[in-house]
């Protein structure tokens, strides 16, 4: 902990302890429960624990550390989100310590015209006048990168002119260097209508909203549908704006001027405990957020769940929306209440948000719980592991196998140990590829199993692992199941292989693979089993081939033996400084005899 956090309550200090380094916005509370600050991250860690760990020369900062009691924060996608969310909550809460913040309105927005011809432009001003503002963003350069996106597929108008139906029956306008430029397609004299070119707003829109995904189904489909009708140039201008399209992936925003005081419930279900995350919207934003946690007792709904969480809210607050945004329907109705399950656009965004910060709950309380009682952490994470993989008992000795080599050149293979769903190091072995030619993981891989628990057998029967973990798909698991058939263990300890991709878990006579939730405890184990076989691997295999170089360059000099060479790279260290040494040094080293052999070798191998 910091300087001034060990003067902090335990419950504050604990806290900090378990902060996610994920973007956010954080709020501190005084002694009485009064939000006194709000801020921005786009590391919460990091950005949190830099007020306790120093000391601050600026007074106000340090008035403001002293005077807090507690904190509190929402995880969100992006930086650009929590400076929105940062906006939105200054203005409810009015913090004393926020007074210099800028406002809003300093930020760039893009402005959507309501017209005839809307135009598309960046602004720092929001009227009301019934304009389309999407925003704010953190850097000018973004908003300008998001507009030239948009420009570049869709050649919208830039003049200010006031175009409307009689403007253009009167024949006012007049083509300009736009169109000729191919960047306007003549809206002031009406070559384009407004209905053909009101598709091209849409889709605009779409990008600012970050709805990539849905306008390049369109973009696909559009382009499929006219290289059919075999228009492959029409075709070609669309899979260019498919590509740019593609490269730019628009991150959600949360702020959102269609959405007013909503309430929303979050869900992350852990089987075992629920986890509820309620979010009031105000105005398009965030203002309020608590995540309340449940424990399953005779095997309780979402639904029902759900119930009790709104219920619970209800009581605490007083009130509820007339909207609540829910991920299911809960089992019982309130008075004068209705649910929405969006499916897309901005509701199904805050619920995203919602979910994050309900899952974001789970990981504080296993970081939490982790602190406090390693032993029910470890429990808990291998319960999930039996679950997960099959087992008929916990998985409380786990090994793990990956084979090392580079263009065949000294095979090696690694094993790592963890006990207790913990890393063992010193139960870690290498293993030098001995039978195998050439660069064969299956058979190394049977090479090594079958050595490693033909051994234990022998030395350590009742040490066997409850799970082999194997590094690759079904090939690398096959070849572990012929060794331990072969040693007659095939029955004894269940195993498993991991594809590259780690989501993917083979099973022994299945050749459909296991897709772990990327968020599973489960798979977080395996991640780092994976992980340390792989690095623990690697540096015994570039430890050989360093060895194998060294012997290699000194052996091949005829009458040098093994005891000279490890007399020669005591005394100087490397097969550079040998090769550099003068021929006196050599000999007072080993002799005149063999200084003159080494000294003949490197002076004959120099260009």
């Amino acid at each position: 902990m910091g300087k001034h956090s060990k003067d902090k309550s335990p419950e504050l200090q604990r806290k900090l302890s378990i902060l996610p380094e994920s973007p956010g916005v954080y709020m501190y509370y005084d002694s009485e429960g009064t939000v006194i600050y709000v801020g921005k991250a786009k590391n919460l860690k990091r950005r949190v624990s830099s007020y306790f760990n120093r000391t601050h020369d600026v007074l106000r900062t340090a008035l403001l550390v002293r005077a807090i009691a507690d904190l509190s924060y929402i995880v969100v996608p992006t930086e650009q989100d929590a400076l929105n969310l940062e906006n939105s909550m200054i203005k409810e809460y009015k913090p004393r310590y926020n007074v210099l913040l800028k406002d809003d309105k300093s930020y760039p927005w893009i402005c959507v015209t309501r017209e005839l011809y809307p135009r598309v432009f960046m602004t720092r001003q929001r009227l009301k006048d019934g304009s389309k503002y999407f925003g704010p963003y953190t850097e000018a350069s973004t908003a300008r990168a998001v507009l030239e996106l948009a420009r570049d597929l869709y050649p919208v108008r830039t003049c200010r002119h006031p175009i409307t139906p009689e403007y253009v029956a009167r024949g006012k306008g007049r083509l300009c260097l736009e169109y000729h430029l191919k960047r306007c397609l003549g809206c002031c004299t009406g070559r384009i209508s407004p209905e053909d070119y009101a598709v091209y707003i849409d889709h605009i829109r779409q990008i600012l909203r970050g709805e990539t995904g849905e306008l390049m189904q369109y973009l696909r489909a559009e382009m499929e549908r006219l290289a059919a009708d075999l228009r492959f140039e029409e075709a070609q201008e669309l899979k260019l704006k498919y590509q740019l399209v593609e490269r730019y992936r628009a991150k959600s925003v949360i702020v959102s001027q269609t959405i007013d005081n909503v309430d929303v419930f979050g869900v992350d279900d852990d089987d075992k405990d629920v986890y509820v995350n309620y979010m009031h919207v105000r105005r398009g934003a965030v203002v309020r957020s608590v995540t309340l946690q449940y424990r399953r007792r005779m095997d309780e709904t979402v639904p029902q769940l759900l119930s009790y969480a709104i219920q619970e809210i209800l009581s605490r607050f007083g009130a509820l929306c007339d909207e609540i945004i829910v991920p299911a329907e809960p089992d019982s109705a309130f008075e004068g209440v209705s649910f929405t399950i969006p499916q897309r656009g901005d509701k199904a965004r805050l619920l995203d948000v919602s979910t994050r910060n309900a899952r974001q709950s789970k990981l504080d309380s296993l970081k939490n719980l982790e602190k406090t009682d390693p032993e029910k952490r470890a429990e808990r994470t291998l319960e999930r592991m039996k679950a997960d993989f099959r087992l008929n008992v916990l998985p409380r000795h786990i090994e793990c196998f990956d084979n090392s080599n580079i263009q065949g050149t000294n095979p090696v293979a690694s094993c790592v140990v963890f006990r207790d769903a913990r890393p063992s190091k010193k139960d870690y072995r290498h293993f030098n590829i001995k039978t195998v030619e050439g660069p064969d993981d299956f058979a190394s891989m049977k090479e090594v199993l079958t050595r490693r628990y033909t051994r234990m057998m022998e030395e350590a029967p009742d040490d066997l692992p409850q799970l082999i973990v194997v590094d690759g798909g079904k090939g690398q698991l096959s070849a572990a199941v012929e060794a331990l058939d072969d040693i007659g263990l095939r029955g004894t300890i269940a195993v498993v292989g991991i594809a590259k991709r780690l989501e993917e878990i083979y099973f022994p006579g299945d050749s459909v693979p296991l897709y772990i939730d990327k968020n599973s405890e489960s798979l977080r184990v395996v991640q780092h089993l994976r992980d340390e076989a792989h690095r623990f691997g690697i540096t015994h295999h570039r430890n050989r081939r360093s060895k194998s170089a060294i012997v290699s360059e000194l052996s091949s000099i005829k009458g040098i033996g093994a005891g000279t060479e490890q007399t020669l790279l005591a005394h100087f260290k490397s097969v550079k400084r040998i090769s550099e040494a003068s021929l006196d040094a050599l000999a007072s080293v080993i002799g005149p005899a063999k200084a003159r052999l080494i000294r003949d070798h490197f002076t004959s191998s120099r260009p």
